[in-house]
């Protein structure tokens, strides 16, 4: 098999595993909200992967292996989970085990996490730029990301030399590539533009929808 082929194979199996954990994150924030434990099982679940699987990776070698039974999974859940994190998340654990898709926890959690800053208005931003950005100027970048898209950036700032001067912002799919020497008002410009672009093509396609 080339190279070219493999890399097909590997982005089409990551877009899958995304979608598979998307739908368990979603499933999962569900429960939670009908309990009033969505934050809860956010930091239950991020203790978990950031916590627990760091302090011994053994655990999550052991969860996520596709060797080990089930049962001996469930065992583990039980004696570890139970009384510590909520029933919540611990019935999903159990889910997850059942399906045998405990594996799928790190995507899970990514998805969740992204789906809990949605619910709360919140969206999540990459910020690359040559020299570390000035607090005026990440100030004034967060206030237009803020009113281009209304809600609450957070930042991931970041430096990257090879940019040589360039900033580079992205926000999910979207990819804004400036100059820092040029003004923000041009990223605020461009933000604005494509935002009112993909307001309108949903509104087309309603509008379609609807004559149809």
């Amino acid at each position: 098999m080339q190279d070219t082929d493999i890399s097909d194979f590997q982005a089409v199996a990551n877009v899958d595993t995304q979608r598979v954990a998307k739908v368990y994150a979603e499933a999962l924030y569900r429960a939670a909200e009908s309990r009033g434990q969505t934050k809860e099982v956010l930091d239950e679940f991020d203790t978990l992967v950031t916590g627990v699987f760091k302090a011994d990776p053994k655990i999550e070698g052991f969860l996520t292996s596709m060797i080990v039974a089930r049962d001996r999974k469930a065992d583990l859940i039980k004696n570890v989970f139970e009384g510590r994190a909520s029933e919540t998340l611990v019935n999903f654990l159990s889910v997850l085990n059942d399906h045998e898709r405990l594996d799928l926890l790190r995507p899970i959690l990514t998805a969740y996490r992204e789906l809990y800053d949605q619910k709360a208005g919140r969206i999540h931003v990459k910020v690359r730029s040559a020299q570390p950005l000035p607090d005026d100027q990440r100030q004034r970048l967060a206030h237009e990301l803020k009113q281009a898209f209304q809600k609450e950036p957070i930042l991931d700032a970041g430096v990257d030399p090879d940019l040589l001067g360039g900033l580079v912002v992205q926000v999910g799919d979207w990819l804004y590539d400036a100059s820092v020497r040029s003004s923000l008002e041009s990223l605020r410009n461009q933000i604005i533009e494509r935002s009112s672009y993909e307001i309108q093509s949903g509104r087309n396609r309603f509008s379609t929808a609807i004559g149809n």
